[in-house]
């Protein structure tokens, strides 16, 4: 495929609530975040993408954007953010925005003139149905919970909403509404802002007519999952393309898009050849392992060789067409180490083991803020500590499928999205150094002992570890055949091993000893040298001469969790 601008790049993701407060108010700012640039330059960033910090009311944590065109107060101003962009320039980081242009909030003014006026100009921007004798106009349960329809007072409307009830979605058949978002996308274009993250956009295409139009229920209350409607919809690439055409390719920008649910047929045209939709789109195929119809309760841990398997299919299903973007965490999701990694295995080894796994994928990396030094999820005990609107949903479908506080409030635990939303630790200082007054959400206790002060000073940290990781994609001897060589898995049945060659002007192997045992692989060629290992290697870990017939081949011993980047000869 055509190389671009983007593909060697480190990505890198802002949650700005939770990053850093440079004013006392508990809420990360985007001065603090230009002021930690520098830091991010040392992780060998190229692009900064920040979670939506536009003028919202927070139902559901910025995704609900009451003004396209303003940052909201509580981040900063317009004038931050235009700052940010520059000094992001000086230091080569791009910045990409979060589009949220399935929904918008419902105190957008295009909203409130809607409500005030449905069957005027505004109240075809969104999803105004009659209801159905008495009742909803389907039996469509929405994302967060609940009917995905709320009646409008005084009349015998609804309007749609697939999330939060404050989040109406917008009715994307409507010229003028896509008009609408084609003007702000490209006023932040013509600005620097160098692209975007497109957040649950799936979701844009409905199936009509919308009343009437139920889905077989699929639990005990009454409803079924909205998710089915992005299956029978068709027609959604015409909205992509459109998007694509009058916004991202005039500025060559960059876009990344949420894509969930997709069809098989739809993969060959989302991204890949000049003509794909996207520049990209993330890979979810290790996060969706595990995951029940019946709610976060009824789900499985995703084991070792499961989440290789997982990574191994993107690979295959995408191959050389395009660039997916990688990821074991980001802000809707729990912390990658603890998910993917068993909690008794949990250590800097297998930290660093997983983030080699993640960075030397063909692919762009995302590393999501604290991934670097190995954030791990937090705890909380009572239900009114969650803050997560999807977690205390799905804390009340575990109680009401019988499962007791403590057990609800463990699978609570271990798959809220408030787990990657605390506040970054910075150092050992009150609240992690992340602010002077009461952080916005609870600090992870655990920040006497993670945090990026202490990694700074060890040279053997998970944080400098990371540094010397990153560092490989623009290395001039190996960058290009890690970012634009070919994948091909080694030894894929091996229990509890993950391990792939990736081909370019170099041959180079990913050894992966998933496992807390010793583990002995032998391989056909010679080994050239050790380009990266999370473990100081014992020179007589790698045996010339044991591989293979005669004096060919190569005998290695890998530690527990070890990972090693070789060069073949």
């Amino acid at each position: 495929m055509k190389k671009t601008w983007w593909q060697g790049k480190i990505a890198y993701q802002i949650y700005p609530k939770s990053f850093l407060d440079t004013t006392g108010n508990g809420i990360g700012d985007i001065r603090g975040i230009i002021s930690r640039l520098d830091y991010l330059k040392k992780l060998h960033v190229g692009i900064l993408w920040l979670s939506p910090c536009f003028l919202s009311p927070l139902a559901d944590e910025g995704y609900d954007i009451a003004d396209y065109y303003r940052i909201d107060p509580r981040f900063g101003s317009n004038e931050d953010l235009f700052t940010l962009v520059e000094e992001g320039k000086k230091r080569g980081i791009s910045v990409i925005l979060d589009l949220v242009v399935n929904h918008c909030s419902d105190e957008h003014e295009w909203f409130q003139a809607a409500l005030a006026d449905p069957e005027g100009p505004y109240g075809k921007y969104f999803y105004i149905e009659e209801g159905v004798g008495g009742h909803a106009p389907n039996n469509w349960r929405s994302y967060f919970g609940g009917s995905v329809w709320e009646p409008i007072p005084g009349t015998n409307k609804y309007y749609l909403h697939l999330f939060h009830k404050k989040q109406p979605d917008l009715n994307w058949e409507n010229p003028r509404l896509r008009e609408e978002i084609y003007k702000m996308i490209n006023w932040w274009l013509d600005r620097g802002i160098a692209g975007f993250r497109i957040d649950a956009i799936m979701n844009i295409k409905k199936v009509f007519p919308l009343a009437g139009h139920d889905y077989p229920v699929d639990r005990e209350d009454g409803l079924s999952s909205c998710a089915q409607m992005i299956q029978e919809a068709r027609g959604i690439g015409d909205f992509f393309r459109e998007m694509r055409d009058r916004c991202f390719v005039p500025h060559d920008a960059f876009a990344v898009a949420e894509v969930f649910d997709e069809r098989p047929e739809q993969a060959s045209v989302l991204i890949g050849s000049e003509d794909g939709y996207f520049s990209s789109m993330f890979d979810f195929q290790a996060n969706c392992v595990g995951r029940s119809d019946k709610g976060w309760y009824d789900g499985k841990p995703v084991g070792p060789d499961q989440y290789r398997d997982a990574c191994y299919q993107t690979q295959k299903i995408i191959g050389k067409r395009g660039f997916i973007s990688t990821i074991i965490e980001n802000h809707d999701e729990p912390r990658g180490v603890s998910r993917y990694i068993p909690a008794e295995e949990l250590s800097d080894r297998s930290k660093k083991f997983l983030g080699t796994m993640q960075l030397m994928l063909r692919g762009l990396p995302f590393i999501y803020q604290g991934q670097e030094i190995g954030m791990e999820n937090t705890h909380v005990d009572t239900p009114d500590q969650i803050s997560d609107i999807s977690a205390r949903d799905e804390y009340r479908v575990a109680r009401e499928a019988g499962l007791s506080q403590d057990e609800a409030m463990a699978v609570v635990n271990r798959m809220s999205r408030d787990n990657a939303r605390t506040p970054v630790q910075w150092s050992d200082a009150p609240q992690a150094g992340f602010t002077s007054g009461k952080p916005w959400l609870a600090v992870n206790p655990n920040y006497k002992k993670i945090n990026v002060a202490a990694q700074e000073k060890d040279p053997d940290s998970v944080l400098n570890y990371y540094r010397r990781l990153t560092a490989l994609r623009s290395d001039p001897v190996y960058g290009d055949s890690i970012v634009h060589g070919d994948f091909d898995p080694f030894m894929p049945e091996e229990p509890r091993f993950m391990s792939f060659y990736r081909r370019g002007d170099k041959k180079l192997l990913v050894l992966g000893n998933f496992s807390m045992n010793e583990k002995k692989v032998r391989i056909s060629d010679q080994v050239k040298k050790v380009v990266l290992s999370n473990v100081n290697s014992d020179p007589g870990q790698i045996r010339p001469g044991q591989g293979g017939e005669g004096s060919e081949g190569t005998e290695i011993s890998l530690a527990p969790y070890q990972a090693l980047i070789l060069e073949l000869a």
